[in-house]
């Protein structure tokens, strides 16, 4: 039996593109609270685009050198239910922060060219073993500022250890998410600007396509 790929749509700002995402298949969905992205909403916008995400479809909430009062504040508002850490928190702020609000979270991990293998399998371990809150590592190439740059690493340096419980992100669209898919097999892939028309405008075209490549992996590996 093929692994069923999870499949997380980011940078989410408009009804319409949550309805597009949750329609073509996706897992999880993505809020951006970090002012200086152009895919920035406040916790009344993300309220608003959560109520209309069907059962089952995991809200996440990105954020970016926030304070454990700062990431309080929104989650009274919005109900966010996964933690996507993207910035330079250090490991004890990350954990600090998800006890204080009681959410699992993931760790953006911004890959440099300069990484080994052995590097992720570390990081993985540390904080693996340093918070019951902590869901995985986020893996995504390293760029000069916050937040996607799309574009990719190195699948090679990642583990196979590691790979089935990692989420994959960095310069995926609808042309590389199959080969990305069967190269990795990670636990699951997240992409924004790939299914984007403009920053934070979603295409419901290229959502669609980018989920069917993730699939046609998984039919590739059934055969």
């Amino acid at each position: 039996m093929s692994h069923h790929t999870r499949i997380k749509i980011c940078g989410l700002t408009r009804p319409e593109d949550v309805q597009a995402a949750a329609a073509a298949g996706a897992d999880a969905l993505g809020f951006v609270f970090y002012d200086k992205s152009p895919r920035h909403v406040d916790a009344v916008q993300a309220r608003a685009l959560i109520a209309d995400i069907p059962p089952f479809i995991t809200p996440v909430g990105l954020f970016v050198n926030a304070g454990a009062d700062e990431v309080a504040q929104v989650l009274a508002t919005a109900p966010i239910s996964l933690l996507q850490f993207h910035g330079d928190e250090s490991m004890a702020d990350c954990c600090r922060i998800a006890e204080r609000v009681r959410r699992p979270f993931l760790r953006a991990l911004r890959v440099k060219a300069d990484m080994q293998s052995a590097d992720l399998v570390e990081y993985d371990r540390q904080y693996r073993s340093s918070s019951e809150w902590f869901a995985g590592l986020l893996l995504d190439t390293f760029v000069e500022g916050y937040g996607g740059g799309g574009k990719v690493f190195d699948w090679s340096l990642i583990p196979k250890e590691i790979a089935p419980r990692l989420v994959l992100s960095g310069g995926l669209n609808a042309q590389n998410a199959t080969e990305a898919v069967r190269r990795v097999r990670p636990w699951a892939v997240d992409v924004s600007s790939g299914v984007e028309a403009a920053k934070g405008i979603k295409d419901q075209a290229r959502i669609e396509a980018f989920i069917g490549a993730v699939r046609a992996a998984e039919t590739a590996d059934s055969r």
